[in-house]
């Protein structure tokens, strides 16, 4: 060989091996930037590929978020560099979802990973569908020496005209053990046939026949249809009364999208979430959506992440977490009662899930409605701005009339209950009248068990949960103590801890339990149901609860918020509130937004057909314009009332908020920590303002001690590179954790 030939050979010997190609994974952790890692030969990763990588001595699950750049600051040396594992047999994450992931990350000021948490939150699905096997029956004879025993025989019978069946469901039938079945297999006799695990999703059918529309409820159909036909994005407030079939006219935009072959996404509170709501679903389109909420036993959870992520799924309905999906083809969002407040998710991820549902429909260039008979100050702001298209269905379908609200002023010593007692003589006189009819009446009052507070009646000691800054709950119907912010619960002691005195504990002030007793003291012949988060377990209670109503099986329902959202009761033609004022104590800044909504909502179960229904409040604060509005049904002026105020002191939606709330379990830590921060805080800039800290309406939460700061800006201002550059300015000590709360929606 030339020598120059033997030199070139060498030369390309010495050359370094191509260096790996690497990609950008970003693991469901906080950490504030994706990880390189090696891509193997022959692997295909794309970007949105679900992978499972190392990461010290553990393996986790990631999704390539990009290209990985060797020269980039502080890249891993090729050397160094980990190879991704393996690579999960799934559709790659859509890019409008890994865009979505970034977005939320950057808005709540929360690492990336936290997000992708949320969108892969059953990590189990990303593994294959367990494979199941069924037997059928072989053609042709049986093999020569192959005995039929009576419980051989039997399997034969079971499968002679049916469908391949597992070897547990053959053998329990047959009486025998699953072992004869797979015995029956070896021989030859029967054929083995692989089986997917879990159900197959229905498809909901976009072209079967509505229900006869009135000529509001079409043209707003109409207007809908065309949104989705367009294929852009837009947002709409659909604002109509309760009763004005507002689900009807969201239906069509269903239809419509379902129609064009994209998916659909229906999201509801889940205290909204009732089989009542599907199967109306249901009626329409011929078969239930998917659901999607946090009662999903485990294995649906699974199969559901995966049917949407491959687009077997055609439409979810399901509560805020159900946004996150990895949808392939999303072409409509819904969001039902916009405006209530389980949309706002308080920890973890802080976020309100209207406002993220609008930016997915924004990056994916879809259209999103807003549905709510009481629309939120935000949203209608939107409205007034022309950022969001408003479609209005101001009257009641079939002719139903609004149900006629009474202020009953317990000030007045007529209508004032008597001693120990909770219902107004006013309120009694109707119950009576409503009873004597043959019609239904509902009790409402948004507070669970018999007493909000117990007390001994020696010293005055009140009974406190021992992790939270909140009084203990009496829950008489099940015998206990209860903490409806950190779950504690203990038994009602024997004897006062303050002072050891015996049987003196008291009551004090009333919760459904303790309206109850006193409605079967005043009725005792009348059926009562208690409708409260702990009296119905699961959706398939409430649905009991529903149809008991329906067929006049309950005279009279007391209860909370559960029984407030979309339910339909012919019969039903009074509503009385207990304590309407409940909600407007505290110095909340959407106090009377809120008790406006829960009080008109509650208020709409009235007289939905064509017997009028009739509404009592019992209240002190009859003149306040929360009370004079709903007494009025003059929504728009409250709105213009608190709009106004807000204006006054530039809060949302005229102004910009974000709240930081430090939390630990050492108080004088966190007492420091907080005070450095008020210290740091961009008093230098005088747009802002800077409240706090001070302590949290909830100073002690789950054992944790909490201090608040609030800082508000002007409404065009965007405040996360604000807070980023107040935090950074401030180290934080260990054992002490700072939470952004963007856009605020409560203050405890």
């Amino acid at each position: 060989m030339p020598e120059a030939a033997e030199f070139r050979l060498e030369a390309e010997d010495a050359r370094p091996a191509p260096a790996a190609r690497r990609v950008r994974v970003l693991l469901p952790l906080p950490f504030p930037e994706p990880f390189d890692y090696g891509a193997p030969p022959g692997l295909d990763l794309p970007p949105g590929s679900y992978v499972e990588v190392p990461l010290g001595p553990r393996r986790v699950f990631g999704v390539v978020w990009g290209e990985g750049d060797p020269a980039a600051p502080g890249a891993v040396p090729d050397a160094k560099l980990k190879p991704v594992l393996r690579r999960f047999d799934l559709p790659p994450m859509p890019e409008v979802s890994r865009r979505f992931v970034d977005w939320v990350a950057a808005y709540t000021m929360t690492p990336p990973g936290n997000v992708l948490r949320m969108a892969v939150s059953v990590s189990a699905a990303l593994e294959g569908p367990r494979v199941l096997t069924a037997y059928g029956r072989a053609d042709g004879d049986l093999p020569d020496g192959f005995k039929l025993s009576p419980q051989r025989r039997r399997i034969l019978d079971l499968l002679a005209d049916g469908p391949p069946r597992p070897a547990a469901e053959l053998a329990a039938e047959a009486g025998c053990t699953p072992a004869v079945v797979r015995a029956m297999a070896d021989a030859g006799v029967l054929l083995p046939v692989p089986l997917r695990s879990g159900p197959r999703f229905a498809v909901p059918d976009g072209a079967l026949p509505g229900p006869t529309l009135s000529p509001p409820q079409a043209a707003a159909a109409e207007t809908l249809r065309e949104k989705v036909a367009a294929g852009a994005y837009s947002a709409t407030l659909l604002d109509g009364v309760t009763g004005s079939g507002k689900t009807e006219v969201y239906f069509e935009a269903i239809a419509a999208a379902l129609r064009a072959g994209r998916q659909a996404l229906v999201l509801l509170p889940e205290i909204a979430l009732s089989p009542q709501s599907l199967d109306r679903f249901a009626r329409r389109f011929g078969a239930r959506p998917a659901e999607w909420h946090s009662d999903l036993p485990p294995p649906l959870r699974r199969n559901t992440w995966r049917a949407v992520a491959s687009g077997e799924v055609r439409v979810v309905v399901g509560a805020r977490s159900a946004l996150f999906l990895p949808y392939p083809d999303l072409g409509l969002i819904i969001v039902d009662e916009e405006h209530e407040p389980a949309f706002k998710q308080e920890e973890g991820v802080v976020y309100h899930a209207r406002d993220m549902a609008v930016a997915r429909a924004h990056l994916g260039r879809i259209p999103i409605v807003l549905v709510s008979a009481t629309p939120s100050l935000e949203t209608l702001a939107n409205a007034e701005a022309g950022r969001y298209g408003r479609i209005d269905l101001p009257d009641r379908h079939g002719g139903a009339e609004l149900p006629e609200v009474t202020l009953i002023d317990l000030r007045r010593p007529d209508a004032a209950p008597p001693p120990r007692h909770w219902l107004s003589p006013v309120l009694r006189d109707a119950l009576t009248e409503t009873l004597a009819a043959g019609e239904q009446a509902m009790l409402f009052l948004n507070r669970r068990g018999y007493a909000p507070l117990t007390l001994c009646r020696a010293c005055g000691h009140r009974l406190q949960c021992p992790n939270c800054t909140a009084w203990l709950v009496e829950h008489r119907l099940s015998r206990r103590l209860q903490c409806h912010h950190c779950g504690y619960t203990a038994r009602l002691p024997d004897e006062c801890p303050q002072c050891g005195a015996e049987g003196s504990f008291v009551a004090c002030g009333p919760g459904v339990e303790r309206v109850a007793e006193e409605v079967t003291e005043l009725f005792p012949d009348a059926r009562v149901a208690v409708l409260t988060s702990d009296t119905l377990l699961g959706p398939r209670a409430m649905q009991e609860t529903v149809e008991r109503v329906k067929a006049h099986e309950i005279d009279l329902l007391i209860g909370t918020q559960v029984m407030a959202k979309g339910h339909h009761f012919p019969l039903l033609t009074l509503v009385g509130v207990v304590d309407a004022d409940l909600g407007l104590s505290g110095g909340d800044l959407r106090a009377g937004e809120r008790t406006f909504q829960l009080l008109h909502q509650v208020a709409g179960r009235a007289g939905r057909e064509s017997r009028p229904g009739r509404v009592f409040l019992q209240t002190h604060m009859p003149d306040t314009p929360v009370m004079r509005a709903l007494a009025a049904h003059d929504r728009d002026a409250f709105l213009a009332h608190e709009a106004e105020a807000r204006r006054q002191t530039e809060m949302p939606p005229y102004g910009r908020l974000a709240a930081l709330i430090v939390s630990g379990e050492d108080e004088r830590t966190v007492e420091q920590a907080a005070l450095r921060l008020g210290r740091a805080a961009p008093h230098d800039r005088p747009e802002l303002t800077v409240l706090g800290p001070a302590p949290a309406p909830l100073a002690i939460l789950r054992g944790r001690h909490r201090r608040r700061l609030l800082l508000r800006g002007p409404k065009g201002l965007a405040l996360q590179p604000v807070v980023a550059d107040w935090l950074a300015a401030v180290e934080i000590p260990a054992g002490v954790r700072v939470q952004v709360d963007i856009d605020p929606y409560s203050f405890l």
